[in-house]
Protein backbone atom coordinates (compact mmCIF):
# COMPACT_ATOMS: atom_id res chain seq x y z
CA UNK A 1 0.00 0.00 0.00
CA UNK A 2 1.37 3.41 -0.92
CA UNK A 3 0.70 6.52 1.10
CA UNK A 4 -1.02 9.39 -0.71
CA UNK A 5 -0.01 13.01 -0.59
CA UNK A 6 -1.70 15.06 2.16
CA UNK A 7 -3.75 17.06 -0.34
CA UNK A 8 -5.06 13.83 -1.86
CA UNK A 9 -6.34 12.20 1.32
CA UNK A 10 -9.85 13.63 1.03
CA UNK A 11 -10.13 12.43 -2.57
CA UNK A 12 -8.43 9.03 -2.38
CA UNK A 13 -9.01 6.04 -0.17
CA UNK A 14 -7.13 2.82 0.44
CA UNK A 15 -9.60 0.21 1.66
CA UNK A 16 -8.06 -2.94 3.14
CA UNK A 17 -10.54 -5.76 3.70
CA UNK A 18 -9.60 -8.84 5.70
CA UNK A 19 -11.59 -12.07 5.45
CA UNK A 20 -10.77 -14.55 8.16
CA UNK A 21 -10.49 -18.18 7.02
CA UNK A 22 -11.67 -17.51 3.46
CA UNK A 23 -9.68 -19.57 0.96
CA UNK A 24 -9.09 -18.65 -2.67
CA UNK A 25 -7.84 -22.09 -3.66
CA UNK A 26 -9.56 -25.43 -3.30
CA UNK A 27 -8.45 -27.67 -0.46
CA UNK A 28 -10.12 -30.56 -2.27
CA UNK A 29 -10.07 -30.33 -6.09
CA UNK A 30 -13.64 -31.64 -6.22
CA UNK A 31 -15.04 -29.12 -3.74
CA UNK A 32 -15.45 -25.41 -4.58
CA UNK A 33 -13.22 -23.12 -2.53
CA UNK A 34 -14.58 -20.68 0.03
CA UNK A 35 -14.52 -17.84 -2.50
CA UNK A 36 -16.12 -19.98 -5.20
CA UNK A 37 -18.96 -20.61 -2.78
CA UNK A 38 -19.42 -16.82 -2.51
CA UNK A 39 -19.71 -15.97 -6.21
CA UNK A 40 -20.91 -12.40 -5.65
CA UNK A 41 -17.74 -11.58 -3.70
CA UNK A 42 -15.47 -13.43 -6.12
CA UNK A 43 -17.07 -11.78 -9.15
CA UNK A 44 -16.79 -8.35 -7.53
CA UNK A 45 -13.08 -8.87 -6.91
CA UNK A 46 -12.42 -10.20 -10.41
CA UNK A 47 -14.50 -7.50 -12.11
CA UNK A 48 -12.83 -4.65 -10.26
CA UNK A 49 -9.20 -5.72 -9.97
CA UNK A 50 -6.76 -8.59 -9.92
CA UNK A 51 -7.16 -11.72 -7.83
CA UNK A 52 -3.74 -13.20 -7.16
CA UNK A 53 -2.89 -16.53 -5.59
CA UNK A 54 0.86 -15.93 -5.45
CA UNK A 55 1.20 -15.73 -1.71
CA UNK A 56 3.32 -17.43 0.91
CA UNK A 57 1.31 -18.25 3.99
CA UNK A 58 2.96 -17.94 7.42
CA UNK A 59 3.54 -21.21 9.18
CA UNK A 60 1.77 -21.98 11.42
CA UNK A 61 -1.10 -20.24 9.58
CA UNK A 62 -3.69 -18.74 11.89
CA UNK A 63 -5.84 -15.62 12.19
CA UNK A 64 -3.60 -13.25 14.16
CA UNK A 65 -0.43 -14.35 12.41
CA UNK A 66 -1.87 -14.09 8.92
CA UNK A 67 -3.54 -10.70 9.43
CA UNK A 68 -0.49 -9.00 10.92
CA UNK A 69 1.74 -10.54 8.24
CA UNK A 70 -0.58 -9.08 5.62
CA UNK A 71 -0.57 -5.67 7.31
CA UNK A 72 3.21 -5.52 7.67
CA UNK A 73 4.63 -7.74 4.94
CA UNK A 74 6.63 -9.52 7.64
CA UNK A 75 6.51 -12.98 9.13
CA UNK A 76 5.94 -13.42 12.85
CA UNK A 77 9.58 -13.77 13.82
CA UNK A 78 9.91 -10.08 12.93
CA UNK A 79 6.91 -8.82 14.89
CA UNK A 80 7.04 -10.78 18.09
CA UNK A 81 5.34 -14.13 17.75
CA UNK A 82 5.78 -16.99 15.33
CA UNK A 83 2.76 -18.95 16.53
CA UNK A 84 -0.76 -17.57 16.85
CA UNK A 85 -3.49 -17.09 18.06
CA UNK A 86 -1.75 -17.74 21.37
CA UNK A 87 1.69 -18.85 22.42
CA UNK A 88 3.47 -20.29 25.41
CA UNK A 89 6.14 -18.63 27.53
CA UNK A 90 8.27 -19.69 30.46
CA UNK A 91 7.78 -18.06 33.85
CA UNK A 92 10.69 -17.44 36.21
CA UNK A 93 9.78 -20.53 38.22
CA UNK A 94 10.00 -22.71 35.12
CA UNK A 95 6.27 -23.15 34.64
CA UNK A 96 4.61 -22.44 31.32
CA UNK A 97 1.98 -19.78 30.70
CA UNK A 98 -0.05 -18.95 27.62
CA UNK A 99 -0.68 -15.52 26.13
CA UNK A 100 -3.20 -14.41 23.52
CA UNK A 101 -1.67 -12.81 20.44
CA UNK A 102 -4.60 -10.41 20.23
CA UNK A 103 -3.30 -7.27 21.93
CA UNK A 104 -2.91 -3.68 20.85
CA UNK A 105 0.32 -2.92 18.99
CA UNK A 106 2.19 -1.58 22.03
CA UNK A 107 0.64 -3.96 24.56
CA UNK A 108 2.71 -6.00 27.03
CA UNK A 109 2.40 -9.77 27.15
CA UNK A 110 1.93 -11.69 30.39
CA UNK A 111 5.69 -11.90 30.93
CA UNK A 112 5.83 -8.09 31.19
CA UNK A 113 7.64 -7.49 27.90
CA UNK A 114 6.23 -5.76 24.85
CA UNK A 115 4.55 -8.46 22.80
CA UNK A 116 5.24 -7.20 19.29
CA UNK A 117 9.02 -6.96 19.44
CA UNK A 118 11.15 -7.48 16.35
CA UNK A 119 14.58 -9.00 15.91
CA UNK A 120 16.14 -5.84 17.40
CA UNK A 121 14.14 -6.11 20.61
CA UNK A 122 12.01 -3.10 19.62
CA UNK A 123 8.29 -2.85 18.99
CA UNK A 124 7.85 -3.60 15.30
CA UNK A 125 7.04 -0.61 13.03
CA UNK A 126 3.29 0.02 12.89
CA UNK A 127 1.56 -0.28 9.50
CA UNK A 128 -0.40 2.97 9.80
CA UNK A 129 2.66 5.21 10.20
CA UNK A 130 3.48 5.79 6.47
CA UNK A 131 -0.07 7.01 5.93
CA UNK A 132 -0.37 9.29 8.96
CA UNK A 133 3.06 10.78 8.21
CA UNK A 134 1.76 11.54 4.70
CA UNK A 135 -1.19 13.42 6.20
CA UNK A 136 -3.86 10.71 6.01
CA UNK A 137 -6.07 9.25 8.74
CA UNK A 138 -6.06 5.46 9.14
CA UNK A 139 -9.14 3.75 10.56
CA UNK A 140 -9.30 0.20 11.84
CA UNK A 141 -12.33 -1.95 12.63
CA UNK A 142 -12.22 -5.55 13.83
CA UNK A 143 -8.67 -6.05 12.54
CA UNK A 144 -5.84 -7.65 14.50
CA UNK A 145 -3.75 -5.47 16.79
CA UNK A 146 -4.24 -2.02 15.25
CA UNK A 147 -7.02 -1.24 17.73
CA UNK A 148 -7.83 -2.49 21.22
CA UNK A 149 -8.43 -6.23 21.43
CA UNK A 150 -8.13 -7.01 25.13
CA UNK A 151 -10.02 -5.30 27.95
CA UNK A 152 -8.78 -4.10 30.42
CA UNK A 153 -5.17 -4.72 29.28
CA UNK A 154 -5.22 -2.46 26.21
CA UNK A 155 -7.12 0.29 28.01
CA UNK A 156 -4.46 0.28 30.71
CA UNK A 157 -1.67 0.33 28.11
CA UNK A 158 -2.91 3.49 26.42
CA UNK A 159 -4.99 5.35 29.03
CA UNK A 160 -3.53 4.01 32.29
CA UNK A 161 -5.34 2.02 35.01
CA UNK A 162 -6.11 5.16 37.07
CA UNK A 163 -7.67 7.07 34.18
CA UNK A 164 -11.46 7.33 33.84
CA UNK A 165 -11.23 4.82 31.01
CA UNK A 166 -9.13 2.49 33.14
CA UNK A 167 -11.60 2.73 36.00
CA UNK A 168 -14.48 1.92 33.66
CA UNK A 169 -12.58 -1.12 32.37
CA UNK A 170 -11.95 -2.28 35.94
CA UNK A 171 -15.53 -1.87 37.15
CA UNK A 172 -17.65 -2.52 34.04
CA UNK A 173 -15.79 -4.65 31.52
CA UNK A 174 -18.87 -5.17 29.35
CA UNK A 175 -19.41 -1.44 28.88
CA UNK A 176 -15.69 -0.82 28.41
CA UNK A 177 -15.57 -3.44 25.66
CA UNK A 178 -18.36 -1.69 23.77
CA UNK A 179 -16.76 1.71 24.37
CA UNK A 180 -13.11 0.99 23.61
CA UNK A 181 -12.54 -2.34 21.85
CA UNK A 182 -12.28 -3.01 18.13
CA UNK A 183 -12.36 0.49 16.61
CA UNK A 184 -9.63 3.11 16.23
CA UNK A 185 -8.55 6.01 14.04
CA UNK A 186 -4.84 6.82 13.84
CA UNK A 187 -4.75 10.48 12.96
CA UNK A 188 -2.66 12.52 10.60
CA UNK A 189 -0.46 14.98 12.43
CA UNK A 190 -2.20 18.31 12.92
CA UNK A 191 -4.25 18.16 9.72
CA UNK A 192 -6.70 15.42 10.68
CA UNK A 193 -10.20 16.50 9.76
CA UNK A 194 -11.66 13.69 11.88
CA UNK A 195 -9.61 13.95 15.06
CA UNK A 196 -9.99 17.72 15.16
CA UNK A 197 -13.77 17.35 15.49
CA UNK A 198 -13.54 15.99 19.01
CA UNK A 199 -13.87 12.56 20.46
CA UNK A 200 -11.09 12.99 23.02
CA UNK A 201 -8.00 12.11 20.95
CA UNK A 202 -5.06 10.68 22.86
CA UNK A 203 -1.35 10.58 21.99
CA UNK A 204 -0.61 7.76 19.55
CA UNK A 205 2.50 6.49 21.30
CA UNK A 206 4.97 4.34 19.36
CA UNK A 207 8.16 4.68 21.40
CA UNK A 208 10.29 2.46 19.17
CA UNK A 209 9.11 3.71 15.78
CA UNK A 210 12.09 4.27 13.43
CA UNK A 211 12.58 7.99 12.91
CA UNK A 212 10.39 8.84 15.91
CA UNK A 213 6.66 9.34 16.14
CA UNK A 214 5.90 12.44 18.17
CA UNK A 215 2.84 14.70 17.96
CA UNK A 216 0.43 12.15 16.53
CA UNK A 217 -2.95 11.36 18.10
CA UNK A 218 -5.50 8.59 17.84
CA UNK A 219 -9.14 7.99 18.69
CA UNK A 220 -9.58 4.68 20.51
CA UNK A 221 -12.93 2.92 20.65
CA UNK A 222 -16.47 3.78 19.65
CA UNK A 223 -16.78 6.14 22.62
CA UNK A 224 -14.21 8.39 20.92
CA UNK A 225 -14.54 7.56 17.22
CA UNK A 226 -18.31 7.84 16.86
CA UNK A 227 -18.64 11.35 18.38
CA UNK A 228 -15.98 12.61 15.96
CA UNK A 229 -17.87 11.12 12.99
CA UNK A 230 -21.58 11.32 13.79
CA UNK A 231 -21.67 13.50 16.92
CA UNK A 232 -22.74 10.81 19.41
CA UNK A 233 -21.89 7.28 20.56
CA UNK A 234 -24.78 5.85 18.52
CA UNK A 235 -24.00 4.81 14.94
CA UNK A 236 -26.72 3.39 12.67
CA UNK A 237 -26.17 0.39 10.44
CA UNK A 238 -27.54 -0.03 6.91
CA UNK A 239 -30.90 -1.08 8.33
CA UNK A 240 -31.13 2.10 10.38
CA UNK A 241 -30.61 0.26 13.66
CA UNK A 242 -28.16 1.38 16.35
CA UNK A 243 -24.96 -0.67 16.37
CA UNK A 244 -24.67 -2.15 19.85
CA UNK A 245 -23.38 -5.15 21.75
CA UNK A 246 -25.58 -8.02 22.92
CA UNK A 247 -26.40 -6.05 26.09
CA UNK A 248 -27.67 -3.02 24.20
CA UNK A 249 -24.61 -0.84 24.85
CA UNK A 250 -23.93 1.32 21.78
CA UNK A 251 -20.49 0.56 20.41
CA UNK A 252 -18.37 -2.32 19.26
CA UNK A 253 -20.61 -5.32 18.46
CA UNK A 254 -17.82 -7.93 18.48
CA UNK A 255 -15.15 -9.28 16.16
CA UNK A 256 -17.72 -11.08 13.96
CA UNK A 257 -19.74 -8.15 12.60
CA UNK A 258 -22.69 -8.55 10.27
CA UNK A 259 -22.83 -7.11 6.77
CA UNK A 260 -25.20 -4.35 7.86
CA UNK A 261 -22.79 -3.40 10.66
CA UNK A 262 -19.83 -3.15 8.33
CA UNK A 263 -21.71 -1.05 5.79
CA UNK A 264 -22.47 2.01 7.88
CA UNK A 265 -24.96 4.66 6.93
Amino acid sequence: MAATEPSDCDAKRVVFLTFDNVHLRRDNPNVPSDLEQMPHLLNFLQDNGTVSGTHFTPLISHTAQDIVTTLTGLYGDRFGWTVANSYGFFRNDGSVGFQSSFLYWTGASADGNAQMINEKGKIAPAPWVPFTRAGCDVGGFSTANIEFESIPADVNTVFGPNSPEGQEAATNRTLATADFEGIAIHCAQGASSVCNRGGNPKPDLLPDEPGGYVGFNALFGNANVAPAIVGSKVVLDMDGKPIADSHGNPGFPGFDPTETTLLLR
